[in-house]
């Protein structure tokens, strides 16, 4: 049996990436479409011939399992709402606009031991899979790097307001402090500095010794964007560009790995206490900037 997913969102991240790759994927189906802007949810109900709401608790009611693709100042509500009613979840990053309500999720999707599941995109790639399981443990590693350098928020066409409101240690910062976490021990704590809306450098400290640097910069005019992580250890060093590592097979992973976990009824590795983790760690760094300020 296919999973019926109900997409609650439909803006650019819904629209451009979610609805294709649940088309694409053999292991679920859109059930529904959920969105605030009755004419977005229409165009992109009509384009995929499933029914479309404006009123949450209808569109909850046409779905066995929920996908999020809006900004996470309504996911957290969204999600708490989603998770009491026993709905699994595919849920964006960060996983909420603040702490509180990250752990508002998490407490919410413990409570009614539902699936979740976090679109950590990097880590449903191929390349990215085999430097943190392969590749990066050769080095022994001891410390690492990481940079993101993106015009993202330099056009508002490529990016959400959210992102350009909260800057670049939101819109970017999950999925790098995320694969350094992973591949150099669970991040202890950090120290950020920089301009909340221009670039941010984070140190951060591992379990086990070990630290590593982050650069994240957003606002860039012209330019391809990047990026990448770099581990180094005795045994020498180990690096993966997840520009490139990204596709479409990428997006088709998640979703049929979100699938299998549902019907095992047993959340992955990546799922709330993940994101509820890596908002803690971004919380931390965007006081010290603003505390910097």
């Amino acid at each position: 049996m296919t999973l019926a997913v109900g997409l609650a969102g439909a803006g650019r991240r819904g629209t451009g990436v979610h609805a294709p790759a649940i088309a694409a994927c053999s292991g679920v189906r859109l059930a529904a479409v959920w969105g605030r802007t009755p004419a977005l949810v229409r165009n992109l109900a009509e384009r995929h011939e499933v029914p479309g709401f404006t009123r949450y608790v209808d569109f909850l009611a046409q779905c066995d399992a929920v996908a999020f693709a809006v900004p996470p100042v309504v996911q957290a509500d969204l999600a708490e709402s989603a998770a009491q009613a026993h709905k699994p979840m595919l849920l964006e990053r960060p996983l909420a606009g603040d702490l509180a309500g990250a752990e508002r999720v998490t407490d919410a999707a413990i409570s009614a031991r539902v699936v979740s599941q976090l679109a950590l995109t990097w880590r449903y790639a191929v390349a990215v899979r085999e430097f943190v399981d392969v590749v990066a443990p050769r080095a022994w590693p001891q410390g690492g790097s990481g940079r993101v350098i993106s015009g993202a928020l330099a056009h508002p066409d490529r990016s959400s307001p959210w992102q350009i409101e909260r800057g670049v240690l939101m819109a970017h910062g999950p999925d790098l402090v995320d694969l350094l976490d992973a591949v150099l021990g669970r991040v202890l704590g950090v120290r950020a500095h920089g301009d909340p809306g221009g670039w941010v450098g984070l140190m951060l400290e591992h379990e086990g010794g070990h630290f590593s640097e982050v650069s994240l910069y957003a606002s860039v005019e012209g330019g391809a964007d990047r990026a990448q992580a770099e581990v180094v250890g005795p045994g020498g060093t180990a690096d993966v560009d997840c520009t490139t590592a990204v596709g479409p097979d990428t997006f088709e992973t998640m979703y049929n790995e979100f699938a299998v976990a549902v019907e095992a009824g047993k959340a992955p590795d990546l799922d709330v206490r993940r994101g509820l983790h890596l908002q803690q760690i971004l919380d931390n760094a965007e006081t010290d900037l603003y505390r910097g300020m």
